[in-house]
């Protein structure tokens, strides 16, 4: 079956649980990982400058979203990938840059444009010149569609803590490519 999917503003903090329901799916987390998520999540939407857009179906479940917030130095990811950064000459990008926190689509909804609608309406709205975000480094087809929307890899074989694999970090100047 064939469905529509709208692109809108999300209570990502009313609609938290959905949301990672979504997240794990695509994503392949826990019980014991959404639970920290969660908590995760709705910490971040206290920040200044947070917002959220879902994708939603004429029905009103939930298949996608995206949020993000104006980067903060002081901010946890921050100081974790800024080593990694200054490595790479790159730390200039966390100052004004807007970063995109989450962004997943329910499986039966990817390679459909979800995520690229997603991700640049959010950008769109940015007072921030350019965005940030983190990525598994394993080629993907997420980060085929960053780079086609113009991120590039500025620091690469990123370690968070309780993450077991390596990640990239990428930014992009704003608007996106389209």
């Amino acid at each position: 079956m064939q469905y529509e999917v709208a692109v809108g503003h999300l209570d990502l903090a009313a609609r938290v649980d959905e949301a990672l329901a979504v997240q794990a799916l695509a994503f392949g987390l826990t019980d014991e990982e959404i639970a920290v998520r969660r908590h995760i999540v709705l910490r971040h939407l206290a920040f200044p400058g947070a917002r959220a857009l879902g994708a939603t179906t004429s029905e009103g479940r939930l298949v996608g979203f995206v949020y993000g917030l104006p980067n903060d130095r002081n901010q946890w990811w921050s100081s974790v990938v800024e080593p990694y950064l200054l490595r790479n000459g790159a730390t200039g990008w966390l100052d004004r840059s807007f970063t995109i926190t989450e962004l997943h689509v329910h499986p039966a909804f990817q390679q459909r444009g979800v995520g690229r609608e997603l991700i640049t309406r959010l950008t769109d709205a940015a007072a921030e010149p350019r965005s940030l975000l983190s990525a598994v480094e394993a080629e993907s087809p997420a980060r085929a569609l960053y780079r086609r929307l113009g991120y590039r890899d500025l620091a690469t074989g990123v370690s968070f803590p309780s993450a077991a694999t390596p990640y990239v970090v990428m930014g992009a100047e704003l608007p996106l490519h389209r």
